[in-house]
């Protein structure tokens, strides 16, 4: 009976140990010009927690201006207590090179992983011409985008895990394609979209090694209706597992990070 009891203990603490992981804590910083980002919070918070173990923190700042600087980043560690940073903020005209260095060199020297999407390719632009920090953590250089048409983003690495599942290419139901001018040296690129008004492709799904930070970076996001697809918030979820290593090779959550039941 003994016997009985123990095993019985070890196989509840066992469960318990592989279904009890601690849910990564994931900071959003959304705001600025252009998108409807009071929805697009929602949309990418409870996306993702839907499909991973995730808890969230959301700043939302900036009304619909393109100067504000997020009131976090002017905070001391301000990362260190994050497992992941998503940015999905549009902030153009800011050219402060102390606050563009400040914030991109806390993911690189922190480790902490970043997901960048959409307009935080055309964030702190405005600062190009003194420091290329910003554009080494995205892992892309763009400044203008194409027209409001649909994309057809093509896979290119269909092995890898985050790209498991999306398919050899998939149409997005509204579009805004960013002209990408500089793919970085650390940069993978897994995705991309050829451009009509260019005639090249340009890469719009992708990877990156910034010090010591994962990143991972999509342009595609303008519209709400593309993002609350299956396929992207899906490949999103894939690539923000990825970015903290949770995110297994056949493309699915670690033990622990899957959907909370």
């Amino acid at each position: 009976m003994k016997l009985i009891r123990t095993f019985l203990l070890c196989a509840v603490v066992s469960a318990l140990t592989t279904h009890a992981a601690e849910p990564l804590k994931a900071l959003l910083i959304t705001g600025g010009c252009c998108h409807d980002y009071a929805n697009q919070k929602l949309i990418i918070s409870q996306g993702i927690s839907k499909r991973a173990n995730v808890d969230w923190d959301i700043v939302h700042e900036g009304g619909t201006g393109r100067t504000h600087k997020i009131s976090v980043y002017l905070k001391k560690d301000w990362i260190k207590k994050y497992d992941v940073v998503v940015h999905n903020e549009c902030f153009g005209a800011i050219g402060d090179k102390e606050f563009v260095e400040g914030l991109a060199v806390a993911h690189r020297d922190s480790g902490v992983p970043a997901v960048v999407l959409h307009c935080t390719m055309h964030s702190y632009r405005a600062a190009d011409k003194i420091t290329d920090e910003w554009r080494k953590l995205l892992g892309v250089t763009t400044v203008r985008h194409q027209q409001h048409v649909a994309v057809e983003i093509k896979n290119i690495q269909p092995k890898h895990p985050i790209m498991k599942g999306f398919g050899k290419s998939w149409t997005t139901p509204a579009g805004e394609l960013y002209e990408i001018v500089k793919v970085w040296p650390n940069t993978k690129v897994l995705g991309h979209a050829f451009g009509v008004r260019t005639k090249k492709d340009h890469p719009c799904v992708w990877t990156n090694q910034y010090g010591k930070a994962r990143v991972f970076g999509t342009t595609i996001g303008h519209h709400n209706q593309t993002m609350e697809s299956e396929t992207y918030i899906s490949y999103l979820t894939r690539g923000l597992l990825w970015s903290c290593d949770k995110l297994d090779e056949s493309g699915n959550p670690a033990k622990g990070y899957g959907p909370r039941k």
